[in-house]
C-alpha cells in the first residue's frame, strides 16, 4: 500500500502515519484529577509549558504536562536520561515565569562490568528554560568527579497536537492526521494535518548536533555523548517552534530571548506604581502579583489582554480580564485600556445561539484550537457571560475615573450605546429591568455567572435553579455600569443620556433590594430563578452588592455580620457558600471553596460602607493564607475547611497557577485599606478613612498616576489610626480627605 503524503506550508513533503505512529504509553489519571500545583509553568505571550519537578514532560504520568501554543499541545512528551537512567532531583524553580530553572544530578555513572566511572552526585545537571515565541533550552552539564568521565545524555520528544479541551476531558468523535515524525542529528519535525484545514508542526532545533537521532514508535529519540574533564562544563541547547499554518516567528538565541524578557519585565516594573510597606512579607505578595500579571499578558490582533490563568484558561476571556484589569488601575491603568479595546472589537453583532452571541455582548471565551475552528466547539468567542458586558461599562468608567482619558471614552462610545442596548434589549428578558441568562448553545454554560459550573445556583433544598436565572451579583454589576456610564455622558455633553440613565440605576436600585432581600436571613438571595422565586442559599454572590453599592444602607450591617459569622468566614477568607447551606461542599469549585478576588471585592465593598475592620480582618485572613503558598502566590481558590491550629489552607488541586484575578486581589484590597479613589476629571485623588491592619505600620506608593499627574503619598498607622501624607507630586493634582 503506497503511503498518504501531505505537503507542509514550506513545501516539505511527510507521509501520513498510521495508528501505530502516534505516541503510546500507559493511560494518565485525568488531567482534572491532577494536582495541578505539583506542575511547573513557564509562559510567556501565547506560549507555555507545564512540566513536572524534574522537567520532565511524561504523559504516562500526567495528562496535563506539555507545550501549548493558541490551545494547542506541541509538546507532549519530553525525557531525559543520564546513562539511561533518571536524573536525581535537587531543586526546581519557577519564580520567574518566564524562565524556569532545574537541578539535577546523576545516579551512579557504571561502564563495562558494572565499573563505576562515576559515583553519585558528582555531575550537576541544570535546565534552564526560556519561553519567547518557543521553548528555549539550555541543558547545563557540570563534572565535579576528580577523573574525566563519559557522559551519554539522551533526550526522548514527542508530540499529540491534542487540544487543550481534549485534554481536560472532551470527548472527540473524530481526530486529524499526524505525519510520521522526521529526525536527524540538526533537529527532528513532528506535523499534524487538522480537522480545522491547518497544518500544524513541532520544529525541533538541536544549536549542538546530537551525535544520533531517529524516530521511534512515533516518537523522536535524540542522544549526545559527552566527554567531561574535572570541573569542566558542557552545554547541550535546544528549541521547540509551535508552527501554526503559514505563521512564522523569527528565532533568537537564547541569551537575546532571555535579555529582551529581563527588560520586557523591567519595562512593565517602571511603568507600574512602586509600593513599598513596612512589611517585606506583604511586599513579597504584591511583587508575585504584579510579576504574574505581567506573564500572563497574551497577545490578540488588537492588542494585549490578561489571560485568566495557566494552565486551563491562557486565552482572553471577557470577564476575567474585566475584573483583573479593574484590580490594577492603581497600579497601572494602561492594563485596561488595552482590554476594553480588545473586547470592544470582539463585541457581538448578530444573534446566532450556537455561540450565545447577541448584538453589543462583550464575549466570554475566544479560542483558537482545532476544536473550535473546526466548529466542534463554539469559542470563536463564545459570549455565555451574563456578566462581562455590564463589567466592560464599569471598567470603562472607572478607567475614565483614574485616566480622564476623555478620547478613548469618545473612541470607545458606539461599542458603550450597544452595550447599553444588549442589557435593555436582550440581557432583560423579561422586560422586569433584571438582566437573566439562559443558554440557547447545547455546547454552551448551562450558568453564566462568574460561577458558572453546573451546580453553583442551587435552592436552599439542594435542588438546582431552572432558568432564566437572575443573578444578585450581576444587578449590581448593571448598577454601577449605568452609573459610570452616565459620568462618561455627562463628560460628553449629553446631559440627558446621564441623567436617563441614573434614573434607570435607581429604579434597579430599588427593585434589587425589595425582590432580593431575604428578611429571615437578613441576607440577599443568590437569585431569582424562571419563576421568580428566590434561590434563598446564603452565598458570596450578593456581597459584590456591597462594592457597586447598590445594597440599600440599613441592610449592610446585617450582610457584613453575616459575611464573617462562622458559616460564611472560615478564617482563610469568605466561603463561595455558607456551611449551613444544604449543598456546602469545600472541596467543590463554587459551592463552599474560597476565591481571593472574591473576598477582595466583598472586602473592598465592605470597607465602602464603612466596615474598615471587616476590610482588614478579610485582608488579614487572605494575607495569612499567601504566606503558606509557594512564591506566595495566591490560588486561583482554595478549599473552605475552617481554620485550625496548626492545620494549614487545604489547596484546590486543579486551581490555576498563576491566575489572574488571584494575582490582583492584594491590590484591591489595598487600596480599600488606604481608601484611595481617583477622580481625574475633577484633578484630584481622594483618601476616605485609610486603617491599616496591626501587621501594615506602614504604606507608600510612588508614581501613582491620575489623569495627566503623578503622585507619591505614605500611609502610616499609630494605634488605631492611620493617617497619610503627600511625599510629592508632578502635575497639579489634589490630594483631598474625604469624610
Amino acid at each position: 500500500m503506497v503511503a498518504q503524503k501531505v505537503t507542509s506550508p514550506e513545501g516539505e513533503v511527510f507521509e501520513l502515519a498510521d495508528k501505530t505512529a502516534v505516541p503510546s504509553g500507559p493511560a494518565p489519571a485525568s488531567a482534572h484529577s491532577e494536582r495541578v500545583e505539583q506542575l511547573w509553568s513557564t509562559k510567556e505571550g501565547d506560549v507555555f509549558l507545564c512540566a513536572d519537578p524534574e522537567g520532565n514532560l511524561n504523559p504516562t504520568t500526567s495528562a496535563l504536562v506539555g507545550l501549548y501554543c493558541k490551545d494547542t499541545r506541541f509538546l507532549s512528551e519530553l525525557m531525559l536520561l543520564i546513562d539511561g537512567r533518571v536524573p536525581l532531583l535537587l531543586s526546581t524553580s519557577t519564580e520567574r515565569v518566564f524562565m524556569s530553572h532545574v537541578d539535577l544530578s546523576n545516579q551512579e555513572l557504571v561502564g563495562g562490568e558494572e565499573d563505576v566511572i562515576a559515583p553519585l552526585q558528582t555531575v550537576n545537571v541544570r535546565r534552564t528554560r526560556v519561553i519567547r515565541d518557543r521553548l528555549y533550552e539550555r541543558v547545563r552539564l557540570k563534572s565535579y568527579h576528580a577523573a574525566p568521565i563519559q557522559v551519554r545524555v539522551t533526550m526522548t520528544f514527542g508530540a499529540d497536537f491534542a487540544d487543550i479541551f481534549e485534554v481536560r476531558g472532551f470527548q472527540r468523535t473524530s481526530r486529524g492526521k499526524l505525519v510520521v515524525p522526521k529526525a536527524d542529528r540538526a533537529g527532528a519535525v513532528f506535523g499534524y494535518c487538522g480537522e480545522d484545514g491547518l497544518f500544524r508542526q513541532t520544529r525541533i532545533t538541536f544549536e549542538h548536533p546530537a551525535d544520533k537521532a531517529e524516530v521511534r514508535g512515533g516518537r523522536v529519540v535524540a542522544s549526545w555523548r559527552l566527554e567531561l574533564a574535572p570541573d569542566e562544563t558542557q552545554l547541550i541547547s535546544f528549541e521547540v517552534e509551535p508552527r501554526i499554518g503559514e505563521e512564522r516567528m523569527a528565532p533568537k538565541r537564547f541569551d537575546a530571548a532571555t535579555h529582551e524578557l529581563r527588560r520586557s519585565y523591567e519595562t512593565w516594573e517602571r511603568d507600574c506604581t512602586r509600593i513599598r510597606t513596612s512589611n517585606e512579607l506583604f511586599d513579597t505578595l504584591l511583587a508575585r502579583g504584579r510579576r504574574d500579571l505581567r506573564a500572563l499578558m497574551t497577545p490578540t490582533p488588537h492588542g494585549d489582554i490578561v489571560a485568566a490563568g495557566i494552565p486551563w484558561f491562557v486565552a482572553p476571556f471577557g470577564r476575567d480580564a474585566l475584573i483583573s484589569s479593574h484590580q490594577l488601575l492603581m497600579l497601572n491603568p494602561d492594563v485596561a485600556r488595552s482590554t476594553l479595546a480588545v473586547l470592544a472589537a470582539y463585541q457581538g453583532d448578530k444573534l446566532d445561539p450556537w455561540r450565545d452571541e447577541e448584538p453589543g455582548k462583550i464575549l466570554h471565551e475566544l479560542r483558537q484550537g482545532e476544536l473550535a475552528r473546526s466548529g466542534a466547539l463554539p469559542h470563536t468567542p463564545y459570549y455565555g457571560s451574563i456578566d462581562s458586558t455590564p463589567l466592560w461599562l464599569v471598567v470603562l468608567g472607572s478607567y475614565w475615573r483614574w485616566t480622564g482619558d476623555l478620547g478613548f471614552c469618545r473612541q470607545m462610545l458606539p461599542h458603550v450605546e450597544r452595550a447599553l442596548e444588549w442589557m435593555d434589549r436582550y440581557g432583560d428578558r423579561d422586560g422586569d429591568g433584571f438582566l437573566e441568562y439562559e443558554r440557547a448553545s447545547d455546547k454552551g454554560l448551562a450558568n453564566q455567572g462568574w460561577k458558572d459550573s453546573h451546580n453553583s445556583v442551587v435552592h436552599a433544598d439542594g435542588s438546582l435553579a431552572a432558568g432564566p436565572i437572575a443573578l444578585a451579583e450581576v444587578q449590581a454589576y448593571a448598577y454601577l455600569a449605568r452609573l459610570r456610564a452616565s459620568e462618561i455622558f455627562e463628560a460628553l455633553g449629553q446631559p440627558e443620556r446621564a441623567r436617563a440613565l441614573r434614573a434607570a440605576a435607581e429604579s434597579l436600585r430599588k427593585s434589587f433590594n425589595d425582590a432580593f432581600w431575604m428578611e429571615s436571613e437578613q441576607y440577599f438571595a443568590l437569585a431569582l430563578d424562571g419563576d421568580k422565586r428566590q434561590v434563598a442559599t446564603v452565598t458570596s454572590n450578593p456581597a459584590h452588592g456591597l462594592y457597586c453599592d447598590i445594597v440599600d444602607p440599613d441592610k449592610a450591617g446585617a450582610m457584613a455580620r453575616r459575611l464573617l459569622a462562622p458559616d460564611m468566614f472560615s478564617g482563610w477568607g469568605i466561603r463561595t457558600m455558607s456551611k449551613s447551606a444544604r449543598a456546602y461542599n469545600p472541596m467543590s469549585y463554587h459551592n463552599g471553596s474560597i476565591w481571593p478576588h472574591d473576598n477582595a471585592l466583598i472586602a473592598a465593598g465592605l470597607k465602602r460602607y464603612g466596615y474598615g475592620i471587616a476590610t482588614n480582618r478579610v485582608a488579614t485572613a487572605l494575607f495569612d493564607m499567601a504566606v503558606t503558598a509557594q512564591y506566595m502566590r495566591l490560588p486561583e481558590l482554595f478549599c473552605g475547611f475552617t481554620r485550625r491550629t496548626p492545620n494549614l489552607p487545604v489547596a484546590y488541586p486543579v486551581a490555576c497557577l498563576p491566575q489572574a484575578w488571584a494575582a490582583g486581589a492584594p491590590f484591591q484590597i489595598l487600596q480599600a485599606m488606604l481608601g484611595l479613589s481617583a477622580r481625574a476629571p475633577d484633578n484630584a485623588v481622594t483618601v476616605n478613612k485609610p486603617l491599616l491592619p496591626p501587621w501594615l505600620d506602614d504604606v507608600e506608593l510612588r508614581n501613582l498616576r491620575v489623569g495627566g499627574s503623578t503622585i507619591s503619598v505614605s500611609f502610616t498607622r499609630q494605634g488605631e489610626t492611620t493617617g497619610f501624607s503627600l511625599l510629592g507630586k508632578q502635575g497639579d493634582i489634589r490630594v483631598l480627605m474625604e469624610e
